[in-house]
């Protein structure tokens, strides 16, 4: 037996054509289970979910808390089984994607986090600028060139992971002070887990053939949104280097030259118009900023929904 867990908000316009794509999963040999977490929907999440119980071996659930972490962990509270499989209500899972990672996890006892490959799904063509982007940061999509192996980081994203179940029964869970909760929040939540599973010395691995789509909403194909993107991302990055390395009260200094060298690069693109190296400067210059956010943050000198110097996040983008 397996458990599939997915943590949905307000997810109404694509979890039915998500939670059809499970009807035509092949079924591994040990059985599994969906646990599909409402976390606070104000749409008709609820209900579409209701009209899946008889189609699918699903149990769902409320988590009032906002927060895909507060989730996560209310419905790894009906884990059963050797295998935890998380996933997300915009991802569609190839038919055999539970039977490869069955496979793998069972030709692998020495590993205990699993994960596969991401493809994106596009709702409308991508303009030619998406290529020039953090692919995996912007839209947690893998290289389509990884084989089979050992894993590293940045390459196990949350639309398509696994972890043996006795990794939770051990009362490991996820952190629900990082990853989404709001529009404005520290990207990470898988990652912050991996990096304390791996510390503690649990191994990961790719398994190329266990392949989901990622959808990319239309919205998310602006620059505009990809930007936000970067703060949240550097924000996620800060907030996971100094949980490794925790230093109280330390500023991170190095970010100011790296954030000046940005602001030239992006004076010297503007005047020559070199649209791609501007857009490419503004996403690292914002990445960077994220990482300042989120230091005011862990230092306690900012409460939610500030940024630095007063500043909104939203507010921040828009001016870099």
């Amino acid at each position: 037996m397996l458990t599939v867990l997915m943590a949905t908000r307000n997810g109404s316009e694509t979890l039915p054509a998500v939670l059809k794509s499970f009807e035509a999963l092949d079924a591994p040999p040990c059985g599994w289970k969906l646990v599909v977490i409402d976390n606070g929907s104000t749409d008709s999440t609820g209900k579409i979910l209701r009209g899946f119980r008889h189609r699918l071996p699903l149990t769902d659930l409320i988590e009032p808390r906002v927060g895909k972490n507060y989730a996560l962990n209310t419905g790894l509270e009906h884990l059963e089984g050797d295998l935890a499989v998380f996933t997300d209500d915009d991802v569609f899972p190839s038919r055999e994607w539970l039977v490869r990672l069955r496979e793998s996890v069972d030709a692998h006892p020495d590993y205990s986090i699993f994960g596969g490959a991401i493809v994106p799904r596009w709702e409308v063509p991508p303009p030619a600028w998406v290529e020039r982007v953090d692919m995996y940061a912007a839209y947690s999509i893998t290289d389509p060139n990884l084989a089979d192996g050992p894993a590293t980081r940045g390459t196990l994203f949350g639309p398509n992971l696994a972890f043996r179940a006795d990794v939770f029964r051990q009362g490991t869970r996820f952190d629900p002070s990082i990853g989404p909760r709001d529009e404005n929040y520290p990207m990470g939540s898988e990652s912050e887990l991996l990096h304390r599973l791996r510390r503690a010395g649990h191994k990961s691995w790719h398994v190329q053939r266990a392949r989901v789509e990622h959808f990319i909403d239309a919205s998310h194909l602006s620059k505009e949104w990809v930007l936000k993107r970067a703060i949240r991302s550097g924000r996620g990055e800060y907030r996971l280097t100094h949980a490794l390395n925790p230093v109280p009260g330390r500023w991170p200094w190095y970010v100011c030259p790296r954030i000046v060298k940005r602001l030239f690069r992006i004076v010297r693109a503007s005047v020559t118009r070199n649209e791609e190296d501007l857009l490419l400067a503004r996403w690292e210059l914002n990445f960077l900023v994220g990482h300042l956010i989120e230091a005011r943050l862990v230092r306690g000198n900012l409460h939610k929904g500030n940024a630095v110097g007063g500043m909104t996040e939203e507010r921040l983008c828009n001016l870099i």
